[in-house]
This record gives C-alpha cells, sequence and structure tokens, in this order.
C-alpha cells in the first residue's frame, strides 16, 4: 500500500508560480512512475503531467508544456510539479497519482491517487 500526501496548493494570482509536491510512504518509491492529473469544478479529472519510475521519460499535456515541470527525488520518495506563467484556467484539485513500473499515466490507469490540493489562480 502507498499514500501520497499533496501539499504547495494555494491562492495565487495569473502569471505566479507555484511548486506542489507529492510525498510517498513506502521502500518501493523509486519503482513507481508518478504524475499529476487535475479537476476543475464542473468538469472531468484530466492528465497534466507524468514522470516514469526511472525519470527517463516525461509527458506533459499540451495545455501545461513550457509552463509545467516534473521532478522527482527518490531519496525523499517525493515528486514536484513546478508551475510557472499560471492561468485563470489552471484553477482545480490536483492529484498526485502512482503507477509501479509504467512508461506513463497519461492513461488514467493508477494504482493509486492522492487526496488532491486546490489551486486556485485570479486574473
Amino acid at each position: 500500500q502507498v499514500q501520497l500526501v499533496e501539499s504547495g496548493g494555494g491562492l495565487v494570482q495569473a502569471g505566479d508560480s507555484l511548486r506542489l509536491s507529492c510525498a510517498a510512504s513506502g521502500r518501493t518509491f523509486s519503482t513507481y512512475t508518478m504524475g499529476w492529473f487535475r479537476q476543475a469544478p464542473g468538469k472531468e479529472r484530466e492528465f497534466v503531467a507524468s514522470i516514469s519510475w526511472s525519470s527517463g521519460w516525461q509527458d506533459y499535456a499540451d495545455s501545461v508544456k513550457g509552463r509545467f515541470s516534473l521532478s522527482r527525488d527518490n531519496a525523499k520518495n517525493t515528486v514536484y510539479l513546478q508551475m510557472n506563467s499560471l492561468k485563470p484556467e489552471d484553477t482545480a484539485v490536483y492529484y498526485c497519482a502512482a503507477k509501479q513500473y509504467a512508461h506513463t499515466i497519461a492513461g488514467g490507469t493508477v494504482d493509486y491517487w492522492g487526496r488532491g490540493t486546490q489551486v486556485t489562480v485570479s486574473s
């Protein structure tokens, strides 16, 4: 069992930056491909970004390419989502997700979900 705990959300203005963190429990973090999804009010959950368990592959949704970047620290069991040039349309609850030994989690099939952290971007 892996538990994922997100942090770093908040209220910012358009153009600002935020860094989300996702801390994972367990001793097998390095075997999990990690990523983020988001869900805005009235919308379905959508893929944001994914970083493979080997860090050799990263996926990004077109809407965040060039603005968001992922990194992971296996020693700290943590994955980070750096979000720059935030826009009001980035407002959503951001969920951390994990799937063991996956190439990517862009398809939405994951093993574990976090509970989410709210990101609100004002115009």
